[in-house]
């Protein structure tokens, strides 16, 4: 059964190491893709899908995210955003959410990193994420994407996907179909009994995993995995190819 999910933890923290030197002076989610930041697209995606709330995390560059998020706000660009401040230490995924969910409160949320993006194909894919959210049978919902229809990525796929649609890792796999696009929703209980500190999200994903409570919905559209800059320039010629809007 599906409940409300109005908020979301946009992950912007990370150092953006592999896409230098265009982070040399500017955070990753700063880095323009087709004319606006990384972290406008995310954002406007978000309150285009009924978002009203969203918390971000700083620590790399803090300050040039921060003064443009201040000036969406005053421009009254949704969703709301409040700040996790993670200056002081770098907590990696699953801490930085750990740390912000005092602002997250206590219902389920979105969480999206800042650089993911895909051009849709005629559906919103966050509003089908919501609508398949069940509190009752899920801890997690991941966004996928379809190896096959993943630009940027080489790698060997995440996930399995069956027929209930509970995930499982590749493992020993050679590959795997499906790529997850750093978009999930979570139940905020996901993180009871977290590790303090940093960690990743992929222990308490590998938690619901074992409890058969990790589902995956698979997007409608191309994923675009806009990591380096070579893969930026990629990104801009298939947007201006399809003279698709991403948002």
């Amino acid at each position: 059964m599906s409940v409300e999910i109005d908020t979301a933890m946009v992950l912007a923290a990370g150092l953006g190491k592999r896409m230098r030197p265009l982070t040399d002076t500017t955070p990753k989610p700063m880095v323009p893709l087709a004319g606006r930041p990384l972290v406008d697209h995310t954002l406007d995606r978000l309150a285009d899908s009924g978002i009203k709330r969203a918390v971000v995390n700083v620590h790399y560059k803090a300050e040039v995210l921060e003064a443009h998020l201040a000036a969406r706000q005053s421009a009254n660009r949704g969703p709301e955003v409040s700040i996790s401040d993670e200056r002081g230490l770098l907590l990696e995924t699953g801490g930085g959410v750990v740390k912000a969910l005092p602002l997250i409160g206590g219902r389920p949320f979105l969480i999206c990193n800042s650089d993911t993006t895909w051009v849709e194909t005629g559906v919103c894919n966050l509003k089908r994420l919501i609508a398949g959210w069940d509190a009752a049978r899920m801890d997690s919902l991941m966004l996928l994407a379809e190896k096959d229809r993943s630009l940027g990525y080489s790698g060997d796929g995440d996930f399995r996907l069956g027929a209930d649609g509970c995930l499982t890792r590749r493992g020993a796999s050679e590959t795997a179909p499906y790529v997850f696009t750093g978009v999930s929703i979570a139940r905020p209980s996901m993180f009871d009994d977290a590790p303090q500190g940093r960690f990743s999200l992929n222990i308490v994903w590998d938690r619901a995993i074992a409890l058969g409570r990790l589902y995956g919905l698979v997007l409608d559209g191309w994923w675009m995995h806009v990591g380096t800059p070579p893969a930026l320039v990629d990104a801009e010629r298939f947007i201006a190819e399809l003279n698709a809007p991403i948002d």
